[in-house]
């Protein structure tokens, strides 16, 4: 996730292997905002709900790549230093949207919040992540 030393090109999401193995996809990327969707099927809990360690873990994937899409503007990268959430209700079936926007980009640190909602937009999540941005290492 850690874009090229020296670079202030604008960083592109590379999915990793959980990312994959979870069926994330991404549908929007910029310093604004970025969205993806992931099935709930295949991420679901021993009681058929959609599994709230993997709403954390799509949540958390989502906004540390917001942060890094930022400080890649300022030639940085980002590690997650916080990320907390909330769950309000579960899914047994579809897709879930996961999007996360800026509540503060600075030059040391970004907060996002991170909304995860249902086919029919009713929130299943709400998360707040905050980075830490580095330089990048050589």
């Amino acid at each position: 996730m850690t874009p090229e030393t020296g670079s202030t090109e604008l960083w592109k999401i590379t999915l990793g292997e959980l990312d994959e193995k979870m069926g994330v996809k991404i549908v929007e990327e910029s310093v604004d905002r970025v969205v993806a969707t992931m099935p709930v099927e295949g991420n679901r809990q021993s009681f058929g709900l959609l599994h709230g360690g993997a709403s954390l873990a799509v949540g958390e994937a989502v906004g540390s790549w917001a942060a890094v899409i930022h400080a890649s503007t300022l030639g940085k990268t980002a590690v997650g230093v916080d990320v907390s959430a909330t769950h309000h209700k579960s899914a047994r079936e579809g897709l879930i949207t996961i999007t996360a926007t800026p509540i503060h980009l600075g030059g040391t640190l970004t907060t996002h919040e991170v909304l995860i909602t249902n086919e029919l937009g009713q929130r299943i999540c709400t998360l707040r992540i905050t980075n830490l941005l580095l330089d990048r290492k050589a």
